[in-house]
């Protein structure tokens, strides 16, 4: 399993340094967790994480991987995958075909592979939905898994984009706000899940996230931001006891 490296990332939009120096890293099988106030730069070190931006400076290392020599749409070859805070699903298409979209890019398919070798491209379609099956019933999908993603209820849409993340077997996964708008129970389901897919998985989860239950019950260790800087990393008591973290993010509350 490989590791993931930041160090001193950052990034300036015209005259704003909206990220600047952040620098950590996430070790193998963790759950780890980024939080601050909005506008602390989460989401930011996420887009050039997955190489949606690009830094002005910094590095970024999966294993032996060097992330800054990739484009966004090559790091899933590299293991990496992600979820984002506006869900990204084809809503007229079902649940089944949004997670073998998923698992598209582990398909090397093409139309002369297809003439030369069809029992191997057969075969190769047959692990892509063995695959999207064991996601399936990992995330307790089955009951939709004929149901178009435009009458899903918003609970169950954010569940099928994990999974679809999930399809390209990742061993990191980036979650950007999975709990946002979920309600308590939705909430409680996510944390069985996110502990199943670590388990069962053996996939590596790094998520941003405002709601701090969450946080609390389920990352080995957080980065807290603000303004772009790292204020403090750490294990969530950590983190939650720093005085400046209770400022920034807590109000002065612990």
């Amino acid at each position: 399993m490989s590791r993931l490296v930041v160090e001193n990332l950052s990034i300036r939009f015209g005259g704003l340094l909206a990220v600047e120096d952040v620098s950590f890293s996430v070790e193998p099988g963790e759950i780890f967790a980024v939080i601050g106030p909005n506008g602390a730069g989460k989401s930011t070190v996420f887009n050039l994480i997955s190489r949606l931006y690009e830094p002005s400076g910094g590095a970024i290392r999966y294993g032996d991987a060097d992330l800054l020599r990739y484009r966004a749409h090559q790091i899933t070859g590299l293991g990496v995958a992600r979820t984002f805070q506006n869900i990204e699903l084809f809503e007229n298409a079902t649940v089944l075909d949004n997670l073998l979209v998923g698992r598209h890019h582990r398909m090397r398919r093409n139309l002369l592979r297809e003439m030369i070798f069809p029992p191997a491209q057969r075969r190769e379609e047959h692990d892509a939905r063995l695959k999207v099956e064991q996601v399936i019933d990992l995330l307790d999908l089955a009951h939709l898994r004929y149901e178009r993603i435009r009458d899903l209820p918003y609970g169950a849409r954010k569940n099928v984009e994990i999974a679809r993340a999930l399809c390209s077997e990742p061993s990191l996964l980036l979650l950007d706000e999975p709990a946002s708008g979920l309600n308590h129970e939705e909430t409680d389901d996510l944390a069985f899940w996110l502990e199943d897919i670590r388990a069962d998985l053996g996939v590596t989860l790094v998520m941003v996230e405002h709601d701090m239950g969450l946080v609390n019950r389920m990352a080995d260790r957080v980065l807290a931001l603000h303004n772009g800087r790292v204020l403090a990393l750490g294990s969530p008591e950590e983190v939650r006891g720093h005085p400046a973290v209770q400022e920034a993010y807590l109000g002065g509350v612990a």
